[in-house]
């Protein structure tokens, strides 16, 4: 009788294939940048991370432009004269589903370029984390980093197969139909010359509609990877104000230095924040001033001109579109809560009887912990879940509009 080959156990077969989505075991050294080992492949695919030296660091260089050419100024302008162009010929559900990309797509292209001139400052943050990594003391802090490093990739990939899945379902959804999904203008192929010439358009606009996808999925995700690396320093800060001079057999000397240690690793945190607070601020506005029109345009579409699939892909659009913005706003929310948790684990740490010099640091230090760690998008709005519902209600009240003065009939 032969000999059966042993089936590979499902889970096996995953951690060998997504093996940073898993917590690494402890044994493993494993830094708190390592959760950023999917987003750092992708930037280095899309040319944002050129080798450091050699010729192939110009070579690299030339692929760098090709993605900005297409993402961030041509495909703006294709969309504009395609609806100068062709508006006539747009169907109700095409010209909705291109408006809703079109729209997107400004906004994309602002924010893509925000994030790349701030590359500079995401690497240095990073880097500041990094340090925080070591003042790690217990297997317990060591398996919170990397738990928070496997939860850090597993949700860029979440998000890079929801923003890859809705462009492609779209793609295929409209190609079948026969009609390009955005109908962006294409100076080389004209797709109304047969079926040759169409799945040519549809192929050639999918590919250059991915390099603005890639790019804004970078710009999603740079800050909410960021944030979710402190917000697990900040819980690995907080067990070790919980435990301050906790020991009696330490010394005062000691407890202070530990005290001292918290205190430094507290301003670390801090000015990995203050690096990247323009970014943030400045993405998210523009997120935050597109979200509400996008999410009814979107609405509009799924409704009334969407047929099943292209409904489901539409409706993965909307899912794209809360992914920019709920995520972070929610994680903004939690820092906030670490915050003011910090500074309760401080007062309630165990200090009545300490030495005056250990009694002074602390009140210093629980003067900076009571003022929250709070981002502010283009300096107006606070990035919090409220703002995120208030900017995101407008879309209610675009389809209001629409149903109250029959403007979907009128399309038909």
């Amino acid at each position: 009788m032969a000999a059966q080959l042993p089936v590979l156990p499902v889970k096996q077969s995953m951690e060998s294939v997504f093996k940073r989505i898993y917590p690494a075991p402890l044994t493993e050294q494993v830094r708190s940048s390592d959760g950023n080992i999917y987003m750092y492949r992708l930037m280095r695919f899309i040319g944002w991370v050129p080798p450091k030296k050699g010729a192939l660091r110009y070579l690299y260089r030339f692929w760098t432009c090709i993605p900005f050419i297409f993402g961030v100024f041509y495909l703006p302008f294709g969309f504009a004269i395609s609806y100068v162009r062709e508006f006539k010929q747009f169907t109700p559900g095409q010209f909705f589903t291109s408006l809703q990309v079109g729209l997107n797509c400004y906004g994309a292209s602002v924010k893509c370029s925000i994030t790349y001139l701030s590359l500079g400052r995401l690497f240095k943050a990073v880097q500041l984390v990094d340090r925080l990594d070591e003042r790690l003391r217990t297997d317990s802090d060591r398996q919170r980093i990397h738990q928070m490093v496997a939860r850090c990739n597993l949700a860029f990939l979440v998000f890079m197969f929801t923003y890859c899945g809705f462009s492609f379902m779209t793609f295929l959804s409209y190609a079948i139909s026969g009609r390009p999904a955005w109908a962006v203008f294409n100076p080389i192929v004209d797709w109304h010359n047969g079926l040759l010439s169409l799945w040519a358009h549809c192929i050639l606009e999918y590919i250059v509609v991915m390099f603005p996808v890639l790019q804004d999925l970078l710009a999603d995700t740079f800050a909410l990877m960021f944030l979710t690396m402190i917000r697990a320093h900040f819980e690995v800060l907080k067990d070790h104000v919980r435990n301050l001079r906790l020991d009696p057999s330490k010394t005062e000397q000691y407890n202070y230095e530990q005290l001292v240690d918290c205190v430094l690793a507290h301003k670390l945190l801090l000015r990995g924040c203050d690096l990247l607070r323009p970014a943030i601020s400045r993405t998210i506005f523009v997120q935050f001033m597109l979200i509400g029109s996008i999410l009814g345009l979107t609405l509009i579409n799924i409704f009334f001109f969407s047929d099943f699939w292209r409904g489901l892909a539409s409706f993965m659009f909307v899912i794209t579109i809360l992914m920019e913005t709920f995520p972070f706003c929610y994680t903004c929310n939690l820092l906030i809560d670490d915050s003011e948790e910090l500074a309760n684990t401080l007062f309630q740490s165990n200090w009545t009887d300490a030495e005056p010099r250990y009694k002074s640091t602390l009140v210093h230090f629980m003067h900076h912990v009571q003022q929250p760690v709070i981002f502010i998008a283009g300096g107006i709005l606070p990035i919090s879940m409220s703002s995120n519902f208030s900017v995101a209600k407008f879309a209610f009240s675009i389809i209001t509009i629409v149903r109250q003065m029959n403007l979907a009939e009128q399309f038909q």
